[in-house]
């Protein structure tokens, strides 16, 4: 059900951001604007990655097959990186428009129409970034929360874009408003970069938060009597899949069932704290060596 729910809110921003970019173009058309341009010209970015995320979403949520049995999780990490550049090509492109515009700064027209027109734009992005990241974060997904911050970021831009227009009305200084388009685009510029650096993080297979780590080792700890220990304890988040792998030592003499209600055990008390979790068990005789991080276990009897 989680994956329907991230699908739908995918689809739906592909014409919400159609809108909203219509909604800037048309501020810019009617005022001139260098930075409402700028604002724009992010807004089409966001055309482009809200049919990126989708898609990535859709293709990550495909079950486990033969060529990929550990799922399609990973593409949605692809696609944040993908939204992370097309963030700093946004800002580029910002920069571009904005440079000529400090040379040869020109007077605003119909501003107020203009400024009105984008603050209302920004108040629908404003409302669907908090949703997507809020989304993204109970959902587990990479895309969808890095689409709600790049829309986010897009927030920040029109309010900047608002106080600099607003300041280049009173003052006259018509300079003001290819200068904050500038300082806009730096921002976004940071933002794309932690998408980026937090999308590649997760590429690298980056283990579960400590929190995480500590419920998992705590599961084991209460539901591991009749072994001999847990060591090697290793965990890695793909998108919204969690994975847990551990070596669980038993007397060697210990009968094969045995051992595997132990496992069964295990699995259905790590998946209470890890939901969805896909764990995978090495089961050793107490004549190996142990290795790796140990994890203190509960007394039998």
């Amino acid at each position: 059900m989680n994956g329907n729910t991230v699908r739908r809110l995918a689809l739906w921003g592909i014409p919400l951001s159609l809108g909203v970019m219509g909604l800037k173009l048309v501020a810019w058309w009617v005022t001139g604007s260098v930075a409402l341009l700028s604002d724009g010209l992010e807004s089409s970015v966001n055309v482009v990655a809200a049919v990126v995320a989708f898609v990535a979403i859709s293709y990550a949520a495909k079950p486990a097959d033969r060529t990929h049995p550990f799922g399609h999780h990973k593409a949605e990490y692809l696609s944040a990186v993908l939204e992370g550049v097309l963030i700093v090509v946004a800002a580029l492109l910002i920069v571009v428009e904005a440079v000529p515009a400090v040379l040869d700064p020109k007077p605003l027209d119909a501003p107020v129409m203009g400024l009105a027109i984008n603050v209302l734009a920004g108040v629908v992005n404003a409302v669907w970034a908090v949703v997507l990241i809020r989304a993204g974060r109970r959902h587990r997904s990479p895309a969808l929360a890095a689409d709600g911050q790049h829309i986010l970021s897009d927030v920040v831009t029109s309010a900047g874009v608002l106080v600099g227009l607003l300041a280049a009305i009173a003052t006259g200084y018509a300079v003001l408003d290819p200068l904050l388009a500038v300082a806009v685009a730096l921002h976004i510029l940071y933002q794309g970069w932690k998408v980026i650096a937090h999308s590649v993080d997760g590429l690298m297979d980056h283990a579960v938060e400590p929190a995480e780590a500590e419920a998992i080792k705590a599961a084991i700890a209460a539901h591991a009597d009749g072994s001999l220990g847990v060591h090697d304890l290793k965990t890695r988040r793909a998108g919204a899949a969690t994975f847990v792998d551990f070596h669980l030592v038993v007397p060697a003499a210990m009968p094969v069932g045995e051992a595997h209600d132990i496992c069964d055990r295990l699995e259905d008390a790590i998946r209470i704290v890890q939901s969805g979790a896909q764990i995978a068990i090495h089961v050793e005789p107490d004549t190996e060596k142990a290795h790796g991080e140990r994890v203190r276990v509960a007394p039998s009897g």
